[in-house]
């Protein structure tokens, strides 16, 4: 084959290849991780309070961004599942608690204006949390699939800390970050995240008594810390570890650090974490 003829033999070749990859589902080419879409919508829609302990959501100007943030679920929808297992477990919980705030705000969204989200639909009937209204992983899905079936199945990631990140447009919830979650600072997204809630004193206290008042979270969920996570087995072993972000006196926070402190849940506020417009 003369030098003329190869050369051309090549450039087909090429484009028979460059081809296939082209016509290949863009999912098995580039989920981006980055996860870049969402955090444009974060960064222009949250709005940080309280020294950045707590954060509220312009949902109004996020409704005219609908398009852009469709468009986000439409690739967290495209993924499937075997691609989905074939991540890190850094990539996959990122993935997952991106999908639920994200999911969230469209549930908040396509009901808007809305006081709280447990306005929309009731907890017997048409329950906001397993509200079949989105696909993922292949499967008709809901937020509590996502929260509860995945994130925190035993064995799956035994993460008490996501509890930190997932939010459900509440005021009495952790916040919503102003940042999407990614694999590679994963770790330091949680450890903040648990570091502004604790710190967080209409959430998290402790009061003149010596009584350790924290979020209902704490009691909903007990048994996420027993499992063991960085070794700690109790909730009272959990706070012991921030014990200097839940008082800024120091007898109380030896009194935290000793495990001593009585617990008391405060009142979960419902009310829409919504940012004046």
């Amino acid at each position: 084959m003369n030098a003329k003829r190869r050369n051309a033999a090549i450039v087909i070749a090429s484009a028979w290849l460059g081809g296939i990859l082209f016509a290949l589902p863009l999912r098995a080419q580039s989920f981006d991780h980055a996860h870049l879409a969402w955090e444009a919508l974060l960064k222009k829609h949250v709005v940080l309070r309280g020294g950045g302990e707590a954060s509220q959501v312009r949902y109004a100007a996020f409704a005219r961004d609908r398009a852009a943030l469709k468009g986000y679920l439409d690739a967290l929808s495209a993924v499937p599942e075997p691609d989905f297992r074939a991540w890190t477990r850094a990539q996959r919980m990122a993935f997952l608690i991106n999908a639920y705030n994200a999911f969230t705000v469209e549930l908040i969204l396509a009901n808007y204006p809305v006081k709280s989200i447990k306005d929309i639909g009731s907890d017997l009937f048409n329950n906001r949390w397993k509200k079949k209204f989105f696909r993922l992983l292949g499967e008709e899905s809901y937020l509590d699939r996502i929260e509860h079936e995945m994130l925190r199945k035993p064995g799956a990631y035994d993460e008490p800390r996501v509890h930190f990140a997932v939010n459900c447009a509440s005021i009495g919830c952790p916040m919503l970050r102003e940042e999407a979650y990614v694999a590679e600072r994963l770790e330091a997204q949680l450890e903040q995240q648990t570091a502004r809630f604790l710190s967080d004193r209409s959430r998290n206290r402790v009061s003149a008594q010596g009584r350790l008042e924290v979020s209902k979270i704490f009691d909903w969920f007990k048994e996420d810390w027993t499992g063991g996570y960085q070794g700690i087995r109790s909730r009272e072993q959990f706070f012991a570890k921030y014990a200097k972000l839940l008082s800024d006196d120091a007898e109380q926070q030896k009194l935290v650090a000793e495990q001593k402190a009585p617990l008391a849940f405060l009142d979960y506020d419902w009310s829409l974490n919504d940012a004046a417009q």
